[in-house]
C-alpha cells in the first residue's frame, strides 16, 4: 500500500520504517523542515537503537521519502496516518490542535477516498471529531473513513516492539476500512483486537494507566517497605512470580516519566472528572508519583545531616529511562531542581543525553570532588561502574541508587554508604 505518516517524530518514524520492513511505500510529511532534512540524510532527531539503521536501509531501497508538500501527499497515499502529538493541555486534558489540522488539512486536499487512522494518543470520542473535522473542510463530499489504531511502543525498544507487538488494535465502524486494516498488517503474527473507535482509544489510555498503577503500587510499597527494614526487591520478586501479578513494572525507583506515562493518566482522570466519575485510584497513582521524588531527596538529606548547602553531588542520568534520550517528565529533572533549590554544587552526567553546548563530562569528571552520587536512571553503564576507581576521586563516599540497579553488598565492601528505594 502507499502510506502516508503525518508526523515525523518517535511514533511516526517508527510506524513508517516498520511499514517499510512490511513491503509497504511510505511517505513522511512534516512541516519541520529541519527534521525532513535530517531523516532524508538517514539521521534521526531523537534515539532509538536500531531504528537510524532501518531509516538508511530504506532510504537506499527507495521504500520511504519525506515531504513538506501536504496536497500532494495527501493526493498520492491511500492510508493516513496521523502521528502528530497531543501535548497535555493546563488542566490535564489531552490537547488536539495538531489533530484538528491535519484533519483539516486531509479534508482540504483529498481528491479520492482515504482510510485515516490516528496513531496518536488521543481521548475517547476523537475519531468522531476527526470526521467532523475532515467532513467540513471539504469542497466535496468524498467518501472516507477514520479508524483508531493506537500505538503501544516502548521508548529504547520501539523496533522490537514494532515488529512483534502484543495485539494490534483497530477500532472503526466501516466494514471496508477494517478489511483495508487487516491487509495492511496481514504479515504480523499476534492477535488482532477488532472493536469500534471509542472502545479502542480507551484501550490506549487504560492500558499505560494500568502499568502506571503498578508503578506507583511498588513505590508506595517501598516507602513501607523502608520504616518496617524489608528489601523491597525481595518482595517485588516474589509477588512477581505469581502469573496474575507478572514481574513487569513493579521495581521501586523515583517513579515514571517519559511522554506517555504522566500525560495519559492526567487525560484518562481529567476524561472521567468531565463526565463526574473520578477515577480515586489512578488519582492516587497519579499523587504517589509526584511525591516519590521528594521522599528520595528527604532520605539524601537526612543521610548528608540535613542540611545539603554547598555539597557537591554527581547526578548520574537525564533521560527518563534507558536507552532513550527522552527527558520529558523525567524524574531525574525534578531531583536536579530540588538539588539546586537545596544550593548544592551539582555535577549531571548521561551517556546519550547531550547539553546544549555538546557532551556531558566523563562519569570520572562528574564524580571527582563529589559528596554523593545519585542514580537517576537505569543505564547498563552505570550498572557496570568500576566504584574502586570512582571512590578514591570522591570527597565523601555516598551513592543513594534511585533504581536500586547496583551491587549494594560490592560497593559497602568498597567502603561506600549505599541507600537504595528499600533495599535494605
Amino acid at each position: 500500500m502507499k502510506i502516508l505518516i503525518v508526523g515525523t517524530g518517535y511514533v511516526g518514524t517508527t510506524t513508517g520504517l516498520i511499514f517499510c520492513e512490511m513491503g509497504h511505500q511510505v511517505t513522511g510529511l512534516d512541516l519541520d523542515e529541519t527534521k525532513i532534512k535530517a531523516l532524508e540524510a538517514g539521521k534521526l532527531h531523537f534515539y532509538e537503537p536500531g531504528l537510524e539503521d532501518l531509516l538508511i536501509k530504506h532510504i537506499a531501497a527507495k521504500n520511504i521519502s519525506f515531504t513538506k508538500k501536504t496536497k500532494k501527499a495527501v493526493k498520492e497515499n491511500d492510508v493516513i496516518f496521523i502521528c502528530v502529538g497531543t501535548p497535555q493541555g493546563t488542566d490535564g486534558s489531552a490537547d488536539l490542535t495538531f489533530v484538528k489540522n491535519v484533519a483539516e488539512s486531509i479534508g482540504k486536499n483529498m481528491d479520492n477516498y482515504k482510510v485515516i487512522v490516528t496513531k496518536s494518543t488521543v481521548p475517547v470520542g476523537t475519531a468522531e471529531l476527526v470526521t467532523k473535522w475532515i467532513s467540513e473542510s471539504q469542497k466535496d463530499k468524498i467518501p472516507f473513513d477514520v479508524v483508531s489504531n493506537p500505538e503501544f511502543l516502548r521508548e529504547g525498544s520501539a523496533v522490537l516492539d514494532a515488529l512483534n507487538p502484543d495485539r494490534i488494535v483497530i477500532g472503526t465502524t466501516s466494514e471496508k476500512a477494517r478489511g483495508i486494516m487487516r491487509d495492511l498488517y496481514k504479515d504480523f503474527h499476534c492477535p488482532i483486537v477488532e472493536t469500534n473507535p471509542r472502545a479502542s482509544e480507551m484501550i490506549k489510555y487504560a492500558a499505560n494507566s494500568f502499568l502506571a498503577l503498578k508503578i506507583s503500587y511498588i513505590n508506595e510499597l517501598a516507602r513501607l517497605c523502608n520504616r518496617l527494614q524489608i528489601n523491597v526487591n525481595d518482595v517485588s520478586k516474589a509477588i512477581g512470580l505469581d502469573h496474575r501479578i507478572g514481574p513487569h513494572f513493579l521495581n521501586a525507583g523515583l517513579g515514571y516519566g517519559g511522554s506517555c506515562f504522566p500525560k495519559d493518566v492526567s487525560a484518562l482522570i481529567q476524561i472521567a472528572r468531565q463526565i463526574g466519575r473520578p477515577m480515586s485510584i489512578l488519582e492516587s497513582a497519579a499523587k504517589v508519583n509526584k511525591e516519590q521524588t521528594d521522599y528520595f531527596i528527604e532520605k539524601i538529606k537526612q543521610a548528608l545531616g540535613g542540611n545539603l548547602q554547598s555539597k557537591t553531588i554527581a547526578v548520574l542520568g537525564v533521560a527518563f529511562k534507558a536507552n532513550t534520550d527522552d527527558t520529558r517528565e523525567a524524574p531525574s529533572l525534578v531531583i536536579i531542581k530540588q538539588l539546586l533549590e537545596e544550593k548544592v554544587n551539582l555535577r549531571v552526567h548521561d551517556p546519550i543525553v547531550k547539553l546544549a553546548s555538546g557532551q556531558f563530562p566523563t562519569v570520572a569528571e562528574t564524580v571527582t570532588g563529589a559528596d554523593a552520587v545519585v542514580l537517576c536512571t537505569d543505564w547498563d553503564d552505570y550498572k557496570t561502574l568500576d566504584w574502586a576507581s570512582l571512590k578514591p576521586l570522591m570527597n565523601q563516599s555516598y551513592i543513594f541508587d534511585g533504581r536500586n540497579m547496583i551491587d549494594k553488598s560490592l560497593v559497602e565492601s568498597l567502603g561506600f554508604n549505599y541507600l537504595g528505594v528499600a533495599n535494605h
